[in-house]
């Protein structure tokens, strides 16, 4: 696996993608990847991430990961 990570990054370098982006999408990818394997759990994907689920939140927001539709409140 560490040559194939050594192999991607090299392909970063030689492709001038920026340390940001790089990072960004490595982000993203990683933690949609842990919430599929989820199911979509927060506190699980937090807990296997190894952050707290209000960071976990304030990530998918960040990164424009979450693709659910909003729930309705109940009007009274």
């Amino acid at each position: 696996m560490k040559e194939q990570l050594d192999s991607l990054i090299s392909q970063l370098v030689e492709h001038g993608v920026a340390y940001e982006d790089a990072l960004s999408e490595f982000e993203k990818r990683f933690i949609r990847k842990v919430l599929e394997k989820s199911n979509g759990n927060r506190s699980r994907a937090a807990h296997a991430l190894g952050i707290h689920r209000n960071t976990l939140s304030r990530k998918i927001d960040d990164l424009d990961l979450d693709h659910r539709p909003r729930r309705r409140r109940a009007s009274r």
